[in-house]
């Protein structure tokens, strides 16, 4: 089975490789510090600290396999390649609600680095997929739980 490809922006790219660095060189010591402190306090069979502790050091491995993995499989979108005349990955999209008359700005990134509170939304959301490959001044309507969504594309930067 082949695996799937992990579409990155350079600023996704530096935040996993600094989530990787950090999880290997300064949390899997402090868990292991954890681990031996708790063996300390005596029978492992009954001792909450030593679970807590066992319990993070599997997930800390686990969040290792998996940052690797989606590094390995990585294709890094340069601002080089971002075109402003058509929405894709790595493109800052400036949207109009036709509705409410409101702007709204994203980043279409891709799923790995998505951060709605930030407006970075993916290019697999039911926006970013409605938006990737138009060109400003379209309207696209976009199906949500509640209805559908009407934009107009403002703008389109890196």
């Amino acid at each position: 089975m082949s695996e799937k490809e992990v579409i990155l922006t350079q600023d996704g790219l530096k935040k996993l490789e600094e989530e990787l660095e950090n999880l290997k060189s300064v949390k899997r010591r402090e868990v292991a510090e954890r681990i031996k402190v708790a063996i300390g306090y005596g029978d492992i069979s009954e001792n909450s600290e030593y679970e807590d502790a066992k319990n993070e050091q599997a997930f800390i491995e686990g969040r290792i396999l998996t940052l690797e993995k989606m590094l390995r499989n990585a294709r890094i979108i340069n601002n080089d390649d971002v075109d402003i005349n058509t929405v894709s990955v790595g493109s800052i999209v400036t949207l109009k609600d036709l509705e409410f008359d409101e702007l709204v700005e994203y980043n279409i990134v891709g799923t790995a680095e998505s951060d709605p509170f930030q407006n970075k939304i993916s290019n697999e959301s039911p926006v970013g997929k409605a938006i990737l490959g138009k060109q400003k001044n379209a309207v696209v309507e976009v199906n949500v739980p509640a209805g559908v969504i009407r934009y107009q594309i403002i703008d389109i930067k890196k």
